[in-house]
């Protein structure tokens, strides 16, 4: 290094860490270097940029705007680094650490079942999972593999298609013996109909009647952010869900759930894609986990 040439690739990982700890002393810990040291590295990375990144209080640090980009930047830079080390590496048998965010009810119930035979079949490969309905920033190097539901918005990420999912609606037997059992789309008015409550779900549940596709605008007293909470509730006999076939297949098997109007249903499938950051440096765990997950899942 000459002389006045700073380690770049070290000063993004101390602001990422003192990002993700909150303060200079816990960085500090986790990187064996003093309170003073980190606080000089980021008034260094500030006076270089022109622009403060991290809003000091007595007891908080608080990221600013621009602080915020730095971070994606950083977190994106610090991966690609670590992606490109493990492509060399992973010239041999595919090893190292894979990140994997999938939803909650669907990672539980059909991503998590798949890891033990994946990780015998590769074991040099260590599946960190994380089961969130949160969309994680994959090109900010949260995660590796991204599970997704749905249409996909423009990116420069990659996706491939794993599966498609189908919707049911049910309720349990004792809120239909209670309540009675809706005949057609339009007695769904007079029960309590649970919903989701994503920004982009509108409050309706499609039906096909005479023919014709229907939205049918629905009202209930809960709304939820996951499918398995839904579930949940339709097992309570607090009302009628209507959710992903994969999330019922059990308790419609036992009879726990009843199906209800299938004769109007739609048939609408959802495609289920692994999203990641693809290219000719995409690492072998990443590219030997999407071939099981199409291997199994497809």
């Amino acid at each position: 290094m000459r002389h006045g040439e700073t380690d770049r690739t070290g000063e993004l990982e101390i602001f990422a860490i003192v990002a993700d700890t909150g303060s200079f002393s816990a960085a500090a810990r986790t990187l064996d270097l003093t309170p003073s040291a980190v606080s000089r590295t980021i008034a260094r990375i500030e006076a270089r940029l022109g622009v403060r990144l991290i809003l000091r209080t007595t007891r908080s640090l608080a990221l600013t705007a621009e602080g915020q980009s730095y971070l994606s930047a950083a977190r994106r830079i610090l991966a690609d680094l670590n992606d490109a080390e493990q492509a060399i590496a992973d010239q041999g048998a595919p090893r190292g650490r894979i990140r994997v965010s999938a939803a909650l009810g669907h990672g539980r119930l059909c991503i998590v079942p798949l890891l033990g035979e994946f990780v015998a079949r590769y074991p040099g490969i260590l599946v960190d999972i994380n089961l969130t309905d949160a969309v994680v920033d994959i090109a900010a190097g949260q995660a590796d593999v991204a599970i997704r539901f749905g249409p996909l918005a423009d990116s420069p990420l990659t996706a491939r298609r794993v599966g498609e999912r189908g919707r049911m609606v049910v309720a349990s037997p004792a809120y239909l013996a209670a309540q009675g059992t809706p005949l057609t789309p339009d007695d769904l008015h007079d029960h309590n109909c649970l919903n989701f409550n994503f920004r982009r779900a509108e409050p309706v549940w499609p039906f096909i009647e005479s023919g014709q596709a229907r939205a049918l605008a629905v009202q209930g007293n809960i709304e939820a952010n996951n499918g398995e909470t839904l579930v949940q509730l339709a097992l309570q006999s607090v009302g009628i869900a209507r959710v992903g076939a994969f999330n019922v297949v059990d308790d419609v098997a036992s009879g726990r759930l009843v199906p209800l109007l299938e004769a109007f249903n739609p048939g609408d499938r959802e495609p289920i894609h692994a999203v990641f950051v693809g290219g000719p440096n995409m690492p072998a765990r990443v590219r030997v986990f999407i071939d099981y997950l199409v291997e199994r899942l497809c």
